[in-house]
């Protein structure tokens, strides 16, 4: 596939009623859970870092139902959406914000190391582009161990001037591993605006250099996610390699719940709102009479009643007792080739 711009929208392939539910109840829980989560902030509950993804959901959910339940997922430290559209328990979720055992992480990675091996959800990585390399390297196991599994990982616009991604990119078109990076760019590296930090504004033309099949998805819209990644996965799986798709997304909130976002006018976050990714999923179904408004608010309802769980879940789980600060730092393996 040569690189380009795609929007599918205008020539989708048909999604049944039961895709387009999915989709919005998945995007639906990531809003609300992280909007509960921005409050818990405020009031102190939930400490340190804590980037949202709030405007983002599209990317997660449209990559979820393009790929396999054994397809990896690896991301960088905006990472709670992807858990929550895999599957991961909001209790666990909610539980690890607030640093308790009952966490993901067992309440020691907190908003930035969710880790669900049952998933498949290798994290949550705090270092810019630092889980780059490591999505290659999962491919490459996948890719030595003879399945078909696929790796996709995520970075954000910021993580593309690290070298590591470079050398990434390049082992993975050499040795043909199949792992699609996805270059979430939401227009931001923490404050400062693409144009402002990398000569080159079109992301997904930095694939190029390596002949990776490239192309810029418009993220707003999930049936472009589902249909960018659905390609990349299969040309991953029929051995052709690594794909790069860059995710033109928006995030309403600022880089963390530290960032006041004063560097944005009202009218540029406004414009995207007007693009939402849920409401569009919203008109669509009511559009097609998958269901009335009174059934999407029934769904709404329910989710926020499961984000109020998980905050009572969170709030009544016990810290980690201190002796856990020396507990998880290696891990026992049974291969053989590894001294003990």
């Amino acid at each position: 596939m040569s690189n380009k711009k795609t929007n599918d929208k205008k020539n989708q392939v048909a999604f049944p009623k039961e895709t387009y539910m999915k989709w919005f109840e998945s995007m639906m829980l990531q809003r609300r859970f992280e909007e509960k989560a921005g409050q818990l902030y405020n009031r102190q509950k939930i400490r340190g870092f804590c980037h949202l993804y709030i405007g983002q959901e599209a990317s997660a959910s449209g990559a979820v139902s393009a790929l396999r339940p054994n397809d990896n997922w690896i991301t960088a430290y905006r990472d709670h959406g992807q858990p929550l559209a895999l599957g991961t328990s909001p209790n666990a979720i909610m539980a690890e914000l607030m640093a308790k055992s009952t966490g993901v992480s067992k309440g020691k990675g907190g908003s930035m190391h969710l880790f669900d091996k049952e998933k498949n959800f290798f994290g949550g990585h705090g270092i810019v582009g630092g889980q780059v390399p490591l999505g290659a390297g999962i491919a490459f196991a996948d890719k030595y161990l003879g399945n078909d599994n696929v790796t996709i990982c995520y970075m954000g616009d910021g993580a593309v001037r690290q070298g590591a991604l470079h050398e990434a990119f390049n082992m993975a078109m050499l040795w043909k591993l199949p792992v699609i990076f996805v270059i979430e760019n939401n227009g931001y590296a923490m404050g400062t605006a693409v144009g402002r930090s990398s000569n080159v504004t079109e992301l997904y033309t930095l694939g190029e250099s390596y002949d990776m099949p490239s192309e810029e998805v418009d993220a707003m819209a999930v049936e472009n996610v589902h249909n960018a990644v659905s390609r990349a996965a299969e040309r991953a799986r029929a051995g052709e390699g690594p794909s790069l798709l860059e995710f033109k997304t928006y995030r309403y909130r600022g880089h963390s719940m530290s960032d006041p976002a004063k560097y944005r006018t009202k009218d540029e976050v406004e414009h995207y709102k007007d693009l939402d990714s849920i409401e569009q999923v919203r008109a669509t179904i009511l559009k097609n009479n998958f269901a009335t408004e009174a059934e999407l608010q029934a769904i709404e309802d329910k989710i926020m009643e499961v984000v109020e769980a998980s905050v009572e879940f969170a709030e009544n789980s016990p810290y980690p007792d201190p002796s856990e600060v020396y507990k998880d730092v290696y891990v026992q393996t049974d291969y053989p080739y590894i001294m003990e």
